[in-house]
């Protein structure tokens, strides 16, 4: 079936349930930012194939609401569907909320699969709706019924992380968020997020795209844990440290009944943006809202970890950096097209000792296609790249050392003296940045500016966040903080800067039809001098590959930026040229030389 033809089966289904509208959201049961293949209901039913955004199918009506960075993307992916795009944040645009109390009548039905919404989300929709006399129905995952062939649950195995990579046991981690509970007056807490449970467990999966991450929930309680989890993917290791620790095991479903059965005596603590609705509608016993104490600790990474990090990322810096003299000494040799070079770049990151996988899908995207800012290449869009243009890879590996993310634009050929002062501009915003001293205590949008600033200057800007924090071989986006200039409460950034997060720098510029441009590197937070003013901050810079210097004008950069980023290439030879062979040493030294 075509997508048309998938809608009208659903409007149909809506019909003999009455129901008016069908939410569908991009998400698995956990709230998890990427999805496995059984949950991408929102591309089955849309065509839309981002890892944002949220659609909305009434009988006469099918709108998508998603952000900036798939505008371009969206827009081509939804031609022909009837399908109608929602740019959130933009104009007079309105959100789900405004448009189904604008849409839907009084005493008619809104639906959801609970399951999928976060609590917050269910908690808004119900609160606006019924104001109106919309009822809620959140137990219809519709989608299912009619997705045929829809892909089956993971089943693959998990694997267990040990002290070596994680830096602390199961025991001492339970021990700490044990604390926090009991500052919360709660005596149980319960975690439906991912990369929460398996940081807490040292225990990571293959259920999800790229990120190694377990299908799971979990019960923490004083005495032990309740993880509901398939049995079969857990190996006599992770058993054996299971045990250890007094993690009991249960039928990955049976949360639902389980949790239920709590006594209402009992008091437990639950994140709202990292619970879904229909876990919080079954809870039984008095409730304490917070965040996941899990968040923050393991967004401040031990010693252990960032060392780790590190190490992960002169791996990667070897592998992006042969990927770059591959690239721009053989384009026009011989048939290199966006796929055939995400299929080079994996196979140099695999060559890499301790390489898992990719930490997200590759964005690949030569000349207008960068312009999309999260554009993904397929066999339809798939094209050669040729000179005269930029070409823009986003990607990211994911080792037992840790993850990485990483933007290089590539200069192929030469390109005219307007994009080499936008490329220039975007250098200088990540640099800017990355230079960045400040008192602790500063939130990520109290800096945002200072990468933003020279593209600013040019009546330019970029639709997005300038940066994320960055898991550790769990979600390549991980809160509780970012840079952007603006407060967004469902990004959870909204966290001051806190020694050991790990966060990107990644400012750019998109024109549609035309180019995009962004650089990217990771940084540690660090703690500088302590004197009568505070507690200063700054940035160590953990990424190392070259920037392409075909497209700097070093007369667009002051003394001390140039500085900066010779200072910069000589670390990047010095780190990453031992790794290369003599011809791309020689390369290297040429394409990290002084300006």
């Amino acid at each position: 079936m075509n997508i048309a033809e998938r809608i009208a089966q659903l409007r149909a289904l809506m019909a003999e349930k009455n129901i008016f509208a069908y939410i569908v959201p991009t998400a698995d049961f956990h709230q998890s930012e990427y999805v496995g293949e059984h949950f991408k209901a929102r591309e089955y039913i849309t065509g839309f194939s981002g890892s944002y955004g949220t659609a909305v199918i009434c009988q006469e009506d099918a709108c998508l609401w998603t952000d900036g960075r798939y505008f371009f993307q969206a827009e081509k992916e939804l031609e022909g569907t009837g399908v109608r795009l929602m740019k959130m944040f933009v104009g007079d645009t309105p959100s789900i909320t405004e448009y189904l109390v604008d849409v839907v009548p009084s005493g008619s039905t809104v639906a959801f699969d609970g399951r999928v919404l976060s609590m917050g989300e269910g908690q808004e929709y119900e609160n606006i709706l019924s104001a109106k006399g919309i009822t809620i129905s959140y137990s219809e995952d519709l989608i299912d019924a009619i997705w045929q062939d829809r892909p089956s649950l993971s089943e693959s195995p998990a694997f267990f992380l040990e002290e070596k990579y994680s830096g602390e046991s199961i025991i001492s981690k339970l021990n700490r968020v044990h604390k926090v509970m009991e500052e919360n007056g709660a005596t149980i807490h319960a975690i439906a997020s991912l990369d929460d449970i398996c940081w807490l467990l040292n225990v990571r999966g293959d259920d999800v795209d790229f990120f190694p991450l377990l299908l799971s929930y979990a019960i923490v309680k004083m005495d032990k844990v309740e993880l509901y989890v398939d049995e079969k993917k857990m190996n006599n290791q992770i058993l054996d440290e299971f045990k250890k620790a007094n993690v009991v095991l249960h039928p990955y479903n049976d949360i639902y009944q389980d949790i239920q059965k709590l006594d209402a005596s009992e008091t437990i603590l639950i994140d709202p943006m990292k619970m879904n609705y229909a876990l919080y509608k079954n809870i039984p016993c008095k409730i304490v809202e917070a965040a996941n104490p899990t968040i923050l600790m393991k967004a401040m990474k031990n010693d252990i970890e960032l060392d780790n990090i590190k190490s992960a990322h002169i791996k990667d810096g070897v592998a992006i950096t042969k990927f770059m003299y591959w690239v721009k000494n053989r384009y026009d040799k011989e048939v290199i097209t966006e796929l055939s070079s995400i299929e080079k770049l994996t196979s140099l990151r695999a060559a890499q000792e301790g390489y898992i996988r990719d930490s997200f899908e590759p964005l690949c995207a030569y000349k207008d296609h960068a312009a999309m800012m999260h554009y993904s290449p397929s066999k339809k869009s798939d094209v050669q790249l040729k000179g005269g243009a930029f070409f823009l890879n986003d990607t990211g590996g994911g080792y037992y050392e840790g993850s990485t993310d990483i933007t290089r634009t590539f200069v192929l050929g030469s390109v005219d003296q307007q994009m080499k002062k936008y490329f220039t501009a975007v250098v200088r915003g990540m640099m800017n940045l990355a230079r960045a001293k400040f008192l602790y205590g500063c939130y990520g949008y109290n800096l945002d500016v200072l990468a933003r600033q020279p593209i600013w200057s040019l009546d330019l800007d970029y639709q997005c966040g300038t940066g994320h924090g960055v898991g550790y071989l769990a979600n390549v986006h991980e809160p509780p903080t970012g840079f952007r200039w603006y407060v967004v409460p469902s990004k959870n950034e909204h966290h001051k800067l806190e020694e050991g997060m790990v966060i990107t720098d990644e400012p750019g510029i998109y024109e549609d039809g035309q180019f995009g441009i962004r650089i990217e590197n990771e940084f540690i937070v660090r703690k500088g001098v302590k004197n009568k003013y505070g507690q200063f901050m700054y940035f160590e810079t953990i990424t190392f590959a070259p920037i392409d210097l075909d497209g700097i004008d070093p007369e667009e950069m002051s003394r001390s930026e140039r500085e900066w980023l010779n200072n910069y290439h000589k670390e990047v030879y010095e780190k990453i040229g031992p790794h290369l062979t003599e011809e791309e040493r020689t390369w290297l030294k040429e394409y990290t030389r002084p300006i």
